[in-house]
């Protein structure tokens, strides 16, 4: 199903450069030119290691365009910014859902998926299979 809006992925590490880096991949692996837009939410404000919510919500702003909103994250304390953020209630857009996903496989299924014109839920379903991707 092709939506008018795709839905937008944020991903949140405790290194900016290891979000930028996943925003990289997986924009890449989905054709370089995907229409999702695909945002990174790393480190500290002062460029240091950890989360901040600042940083999320300003990226889940940046890739809003009204279908909703697939956060990634990769350790334990950034589940904790984002479930913050959400219980707040007004700090992230409409429809923003953290996705428990691997975060490196599940930002590439939920870009691939995104960019295909899938909604919040296939996007959610495809980064959650992610888990099932073996590698031996």
């Amino acid at each position: 199903m092709s939506l008018k809006h795709p839905v937008g992925i944020v991903l949140v590490s405790h290194s900016a450069a290891v979000a930028a880096a996943v925003v990289e991949l997986a924009t890449g692996l989905a054709g370089g030119a995907t229409t999702a837009p695909v945002a990174a939410a790393g480190g500290t404000p002062d460029g240091g290691l950890g989360t901040s919510s600042e940083l999320v919500a300003a990226a889940a702003a940046r890739v809003d365009r009204g279908a909703g909103v697939a956060i990634l994250v990769d350790l334990g304390s950034a589940v904790l910014t984002v479930k913050a953020l959400l219980a707040e209630g007004d700090e992230l857009p409409a429809g923003t859902r953290l996705i428990d996903a691997p975060f490196v496989e599940g930002a590439v299924a939920a870009t691939v998926t995104a960019g295909a014109g899938g909604d919040l839920d296939a996007v959610e379903a495809a980064a959650v299979e992610a888990y099932q991707y073996r590698k031996v």
